[in-house]
C-alpha cells in the first residue's frame, strides 16, 4: 500500500495539468470564424473554462445562431484543437513533479476530463504524462459533463476506489462542483484567478487562491499526508 494509504487522485486535465486553454481558444477562434462569427474573444473563452466542448458548442448554437449540428462543430473544433495540441502543449511543471512523486509512492491515478478520448490521449502521449496516468475517463464516455459528478465517479469505479477515498485536483468551477458532488475532496488550483471567490471553490479542501503560480508538488503532498493520517 501506498503512503497516502487507500487515497487515490483524479487530475482534471486542461488547465490543471496541462496549460491546453490557449489552444482550445485558439481552436475555438478558428471553429467560429469559419461559421462566420468574427472577433471571438479570450474573455469569451473564459466563460467556457471547465465546461465540456460539447456543452460549450450546444450554447455557441443558441448564443450565435449556428445552423451546424453539434457533431459537426464538435469535429471541427477538434481537428483545429489537436493540430495545436499536438505540437504546442505545455504542463505545469509543479505538476509534473506531483505526479511524478505520486507515481514514485504507489499513489493510483487518474485523468477525468470534458475533453474527447482522443485529444486526451495526444495530450497524454505528446507530453509523457502517459507513462503515469494510465487510467483516463472523457466526459463523452459518461451521461453528463461536469458540474455532475460523472465523470469521477466513473474514474473512481476504474481505480477500484471509494468516491470518499478520492481526490481531485481541479483549476475550474465546475469541476470542483463535480468533486462536491462525487463525494470527493478537492484541491482546487483556479485558471481564472478572478474566480476563485466563485463559491463551488468554497468546498475545496484546499484552494490555491493564485493557481499555478501557487501551487508546489510539496504543499499538496503535505496536505495529501496530512489529509491520510486524519482519514
Amino acid at each position: 500500500m501506498s503512503t497516502l494509504g487507500t487515497l487515490s487522485v483524479v487530475f482534471d486535465l486542461d488547465g490543471t495539468l496541462v496549460d491546453s486553454e490557449p489552444n482550445y481558444y485558439e481552436a475555438g477562434r478558428r471553429t467560429l470564424a469559419e461559421y462566420g462569427v468574427p472577433d471571438f474573444t479570450w474573455a469569451e473563452h473564459e466563460r467556457y473554462v471547465g465546461i465540456s466542448t460539447r456543452e460549450t458548442i450546444a450554447d455557441w448554437r443558441l448564443r450565435h445562431c449556428l445552423s451546424a449540428s453539434v457533431d459537426e462543430l464538435v469535429a471541427v473544433k477538434n481537428r483545429h484543437y489537436l493540430e495545436l495540441a499536438r505540437t504546442k502543449t505545455t504542463v505545469f511543471p509543479e505538476m509534473r513533479a506531483f505526479v511524478e512523486r505520486l507515481a514514485d509512492e504507489g499513489v493510483r491515478m487518474a485523468v477525468a476530463s470534458g475533453s474527447s478520448a482522443e485529444a486526451i490521449d495526444v495530450i497524454l502521449s505528446g507530453t509523457g504524462l502517459d507513462t503515469c496516468l494510465r487510467t483516463v475517463v472523457s466526459a463523452d464516455e459518461v451521461a453528463h459533463g461536469k458540474p455532475a459528478p460523472d465523470v469521477f465517479l466513473e474514474a473512481a469505479r476504474r481505480l477500484g476506489a471509494e468516491p470518499a477515498d478520492c481526490v481531485v485536483v481541479e483549476d475550474a468551477a465546475p469541476g470542483a462542483a463535480a468533486a462536491h458532488a462525487a463525494g470527493m475532496r478537492c484541491i482546487a488550483v483556479p485558471y481564472v484567478a478572478a474566480q476563485a471567490d466563485a463559491p463551488e471553490f468554497a468546498t475545496a479542501g484546499l484552494l490555491l487562491r493564485g493557481g499555478q503560480t501557487e501551487f508546489t508538488a510539496r504543499a499538496a503532498w503535505d496536505w495529501l499526508t496530512g489529509t491520510a493520517r486524519r482519514s
